[in-house]
Parts: structure tokens; sequence; C-alpha cells
């Protein structure tokens, strides 16, 4: 089962697997519920998110994403 999280305000987890790269407060993501984020999820060092929540969260980087190729196809017809 998938749940949909970010971490608390302030705070950066490290993803299970790859302490490397951490979950952040600024962008939610789609982790498996294991043991090591159901924990996280209690000691509050994680939020859960519902899908409707996650699914909003995402739709602004796609847009960006979106603009920012948008700009530069513009600006590479202007040139």
């Amino acid at each position: 089962m998938r749940i949909f999280v970010k971490a608390s305000p302030g705070l950066q987890l490290p993803k299970e697997g790859n302490p490397r790269s951490y979950i952040t407060d600024s962008e939610a993501v789609a982790v498996d519920s294991s043991h090591y984020y159901q924990k996280a999820l209690i000691d509050g060092d994680l939020i859960e998110l519902s899908e409707t929540e996650f699914l909003a969260e995402q739709a602004p980087v796609a847009v960006k994403a979106n603009s920012a190729s948008s700009g530069k196809a513009a600006a590479k017809d202007a040139a």
C-alpha cells in the first residue's frame, strides 16, 4: 500500500533504503507504507496527506515544468 507524505515543517527525513536522499517539507512524495515510514508518522517527523492533497501539490510542479519548457521554446522561436 502506498501513502502520501511530506516532512514536518523544518525537517528532512532520509528515504528508506537511500539515506542520501531526503523527504523534505517542500515536496510531497508517495512511499510504501513500511514500518520505517509508519514510525516516522507516529514520531511526527512526517505528515500524511490524502490523495487529493498530494495531487494538488503535484499540479503546480507540473505547471511550472510546462511553463519553463514553453518559455524556452518561445525564446528559441524568437531568436
